[in-house]
């Protein structure tokens, strides 16, 4: 029997899933979250085989949540669900150590074959998944990604730099590299032209 814990903001979705999977194979939901930080509290509480997450959720996101929980748990498996499949988020979830990759359009009897080889010690991402994150033409640096996806949240240079750990003069030079490679007069010029080739 494989436990699991499900965060989805999507409470149909997510509700479909607790009911669908039990009867897809041998597997228990424990509990379900409905943003990153209760899927953080619920995962470290319940420690399931499986954490099945969203990528993308209000709050703390899938990645923010998966970085908290490796801190504690680094062996925890995590299967992530996602609509987007961005290559800068697909390689930041990589590097966090996030071990599947699946569809938000897969049919439950999919995500749950996905859970029981992830729970076996494998890896999966779906082909769609991989397809889109292959396609990687994204001039900028990682941390000149997160500088914009903090200032696309309204946030100023010296909030940025606290969340980041960084220093106010850093951040100005990450904001002013991407605002050259984007071609954009502002900082939130250059964020929503990163979302909008989604590369955030």
């Amino acid at each position: 029997m494989t436990t699991v814990v499900l965060a989805d903001d999507e409470a149909l979705l997510r509700k479909a899933l607790a009911s669908l999977l039990p009867l897809e194979g041998e597997i228990t939901v424990l509990a379900e979250a409905e943003e990153g930080e209760t899927a953080v509290r619920t995962t470290l509480y319940h420690r399931p085989d499986v954490l099945v997450i969203d990528l993308e959720m209000p709050g703390v996101d899938g990645l923010g949540a998966v970085s908290s929980i490796r801190h504690e748990r680094p062996d925890q498996v995590i299967l992530m669900l996602t609509r987007h499949a961005r290559p800068g988020v697909l390689r930041k979830a990589l590097k966090l150590g996030v071990q599947g990759f699946v569809s938000k359009s897969a049919e439950p009897a999919h995500i749950a074959s996905v859970i029981a080889t992830l729970h076996e010690g494998k890896r999966w991402i779906d082909p769609e998944v991989s397809a889109l994150a292959v396609v990687d033409d994204c001039p900028l640096s990682d941390r000149e990604l997160d500088v914009l996806r903090v200032t696309g949240e309204g946030y100023s240079v010296a909030d940025i730099a606290t969340r980041l750990h960084l220093a106010e003069g850093t951040v100005r030079n990450y904001l002013s590299s991407a605002m050259q490679k984007t071609q954009s007069r502002t900082r939130h010029e250059a964020a929503r032209y990163a979302r909008e080739h989604d590369w955030l």
